[in-house]
């Protein structure tokens, strides 16, 4: 494989690492680092190894920490990380994501923050909290939260954000305009948005290659866009709910996506049947098949939530997700087996990749 993979799993009590063995089989934990902060969101730069980890409370307020040397030493980093000038500091950050040499974090309630020097220093994206329709986003089961940052590889002008409750907004311009982008495609286009796939986003991705394929699971169900989110399908007919928090794309593949459907919003948020089972596609949300081998069978109760699950880049690509049960489960083989390669851990909020070698 030539490839070191290291898992970062952001936590109720900090940061843990997993670090992998070249063939994925063996697994070490480090950690809790942040000096044991709520800790929403972790992701890596493959480049540099840089570590970047959102969260924050009540008590310590919202910040990044960040590490330089693969975990090793953080230094934490609350500058410009407020609800505006004059506002008291927020009190978390939800997720974090990178578009060229700029990093993006989410915040709750709502809003966008940008750091041009590597998460030292933040600044408020005010063009999307000016957005005409921000006096009608709602706060969700878990508040008003900023929790999906998506770019283009390709174009670092492109970024894409899933607000619950508010829906996906895009810009094409480094975020000096947003467009609002929920309308199912058998709908025709009025106004801004439709409102018809459901403001609720869970989860969203951009599947690898031309275009803006994307992805989304939604509060009411899976849906593809082949149009970076101006339309929205519906997918999930054949998978055994409408509600489920992550989805994953495959690294070159875009038609490979899994999904880990749970038995709804107000029936406990567990796998259906108390069976856990990581659903796969290979044709884009066309069909869809249970990937059980190696996971509980029986009396499952655990959640999945919206940022734990990730996919690494190697062959075949891993893919791995955390519970808030504290255990994480790993497949070498896209789905076909599984094993629990860590357990007892804090609950698990996200889990992302980071490869080098």
């Amino acid at each position: 494989m030539g490839q070191n993979i290291t898992i970062l799993l952001g936590t109720t009590k900090g940061v843990f690492l997993l670090d992998g063995s070249e063939n994925r089989r063996q697994w070490a934990v480090r950690g809790p680092f942040c000096d044991g902060w709520p800790i929403n969101h972790v992701i890596g730069d493959p480049v540099s190894g840089a570590i970047w980890a959102a969260g924050g409370s009540d008590w310590h307020g919202a910040g990044v920490w960040r590490s330089g040397d693969h975990g090793g030493t953080w230094a934490l980093s609350q500058d410009g990380i407020a609800e505006g000038d004059g506002n008291a500091p927020l009190k978390t950050l939800w997720s974090l994501g990178r578009s060229g040499a700029r990093l993006y974090a989410g915040a709750k309630p709502a809003s966008l923050f940008c750091s041009e020097d590597g998460g030292a220093t933040w600044a408020k994206v005010e063009t999307l909290t000016n957005h005409p329709s921000s006096p009608e986003w709602g706060p969700g089961a878990a508040g008003l939260v900023l929790h999906t940052i998506v770019a283009d590889p390709g174009d670092p002008a492109k970024l894409w954000v899933g607000i619950s409750v508010a829906g996906v907004f895009a810009s094409e311009d480094g975020g000096t305009t947003w467009e609002r982008r929920n309308r199912l495609s058998n709908t025709d286009h009025t106004g801004d948005c439709g409102h018809d796939v459901g403001l609720c986003v869970h989860n969203m991705v951009r599947a690898p290659g031309a275009g803006d394929l994307m992805y989304q699971q939604n509060h009411h169900g899976t849906y593809r866009s082949p149009d970076g989110g101006r339309t929205w399908s519906s997918i999930g007919d054949a998978l055994p709910s409408t509600f489920g928090f992550p989805i994953a794309v495959h690294p070159r593949d875009p038609q490979t996506l899994w999904v880990v459907p749970l038995n709804g919003d107000s029936l406990g948020r567990f796998p259906p049947g108390a069976k856990a089972a990581v659903w796969r596609s290979r044709d884009g949300g066309e069909s869809w098949a249970a990937m059980q081998n190696g996971l509980p069978g029986q009396d499952c109760y655990f959640t999945v939530l919206r940022q734990a699950m990730a996919v690494d880049s190697a062959t075949p690509a891993g893919v791995y997700f955390g519970t808030n049960s504290g255990s994480v489960f790993a497949s070498a083989d896209e789905g076909e087996t599984w094993a629990e390669i860590a357990r007892h851990l804090p609950t698990v909020l996200s889990v992302e990749v980071l490869t080098a070698g």
